[in-house]
């Protein structure tokens, strides 16, 4: 897959035209598989690599088969370092992107928590203050209920203590009947006078 990407980054070289053959005996091993290492050690991957100016080569000029292969070989080379490289500042942004949004996202959850805990906070005072009008309300309800108790018993005394006395004025005024022998002037109804 590397070897295609720098075939296809690759300007052709004019010679390289020429000897196609040439080129496609040349085999070179594919560049060793690189570690991943954390983000961290990333940066430390990139490398300055210094461009060679290359000489305007002589068309004319015959050059040797050992030369051509080592130009091919050499352009191949410095398209592999150059995509090393690349790969190497995209891992780089690729963390540098990752560590972003992890401290975003730390700073939400941080935000999140302490707002909730805000709420919880607020709700649990709300409660306790509405505990705290419940009791005043039932122990207010409790007086109530106790005045409203003292004042039937005061009621149900008066009630007793009357009755008491017009049993004593019953049994008086009938004393007073007898005693005189008169008859009492109202007569129950029923009885008919």
């Amino acid at each position: 897959m590397a070897g295609e990407e720098a075939k296809k980054a690759m300007p052709a070289a004019p010679e390289a035209e020429k000897d196609v053959a040439v080129e496609k005996a040349v085999v070179i091993p594919p560049p060793p598989k690189e570690k991943k290492n954390p983000p961290a050690d990333d940066s430390k991957a990139l490398v300055v690599v210094e461009k060679v100016a290359e000489k305007p080569r002589d068309e004319k000029k015959n050059t040797h088969k050992g030369t051509n292969d080592r130009d091919v070989a050499l352009a191949k080379v410095e398209t592999e370092k150059r995509g090393s490289l690349i790969k190497a500042w995209e891992e780089n942004e690729k963390a540098k992107a990752e560590n972003k949004a992890a401290k975003k996202i730390a700073s939400i959850l941080s935000w999140e928590n302490t707002r909730k805990a805000n709420i919880d906070a607020q709700l649990k005072r709300k409660e306790e203050e509405l505990e705290k009008k419940k009791a005043e309300y039932a122990e207010k309800m409790k007086n109530k209920k106790a005045i409203v108790h003292k004042e039937a018993e005061e009621k149900r005394a008066m009630v007793v203590a009357r009755r008491g006395e017009d049993v004593l004025k019953a049994e008086e005024m009938a004393a007073r009947y007898r005693a005189t022998g008169l008859a009492p002037k109202k007569v129950l109804g029923c009885f008919g006078a």
